[in-house]
């Protein structure tokens, strides 16, 4: 079954979306603003998200790009009041699909159903190598001896983008990109002091790493 987000401050209208797109057999997860689309995506995942564009306390724009930083493949569609180009143009760089209020139900399904199918990637929940098994959904790691809770929300986002891009080299300007807005200033030693806790983890000898591996003046790599 497919699993939806969908954020939408419109008591009525939220109430009616639910109500139709699990008609046609999808599960439905609603919320009334973007922060609390943000703190679901990062509890869960989805197979898309709809999001109202004016809502409170995060707009639709703003939880959209953190939305697409959780989950980089996961589509967006928009709904919005708002009809001015420069808006249309914002929202189309920034999500896969625009939808203007009012609109036809059945209009909305047949954009949801286009989406998923162009995006017809199934959720990875579950992340095993080794003796280790990683669970994206319920956010915790199992080892041989333990199972950890304790990662931070970026520390997740990290984590989910390296074993993405397995075997391949995520410089340090795309984990920025992706994982922080314009607007913030993280330190350099952000990011080694996540892979050093990566490496406490999943390494046995954390001097000569296997797993999780440094390219020297380019980033990071998460090798199996």
């Amino acid at each position: 079954m497919k699993k939806i987000l969908l954020a939408e401050d419109e008591e009525h209208l939220q109430d009616t979306i639910k109500l139709n797109l699990e008609l046609e057999g999808y599960q439905v997860m609603a919320c009334n603003n973007g922060d609390e689309a943000i703190k679901l995506a990062a509890q869960q995942n989805f197979h898309l998200a709809v999001l109202d564009v004016m809502m409170p306390q995060v707009d639709g724009f703003e939880a959209c790009v953190q939305l697409k930083k959780l989950h980089p493949d996961m589509p967006v569609l928009f709904l919005t009041a708002r009809t001015d180009g420069n808006s249309r143009i914002t929202g189309l760089k920034l999500a896969d699909d625009y939808l203007s209020k009012p609109f036809n139900l059945e209009e909305l399904i047949l954009r949801v159903k286009n989406l998923l199918k162009r995006y017809d990637v199934p959720v990875t929940t579950v992340f095993t190598f080794d003796e280790f098994e990683i669970n994206f959904s319920s956010l915790y790691i199992k080892t041989k001896t333990e199972t950890i809770t304790s990662l931070s929300q970026r520390e997740w986002q990290l984590l989910n983008l390296l074993i993405r891009k397995k075997n391949l080299i995520v410089s340090r300007d795309e984990i920025l990109e992706k994982l922080w807005s314009p607007n913030e200033n993280p330190s350099s030693r952000t990011i080694d002091n996540y892979i050093l806790n990566f490496r406490k983890i999943f390494e046995a000898n954390q001097r000569e790493p296997k797993y999780i591996q440094s390219i020297r003046g380019v980033g990071y790599k998460f090798s199996i």
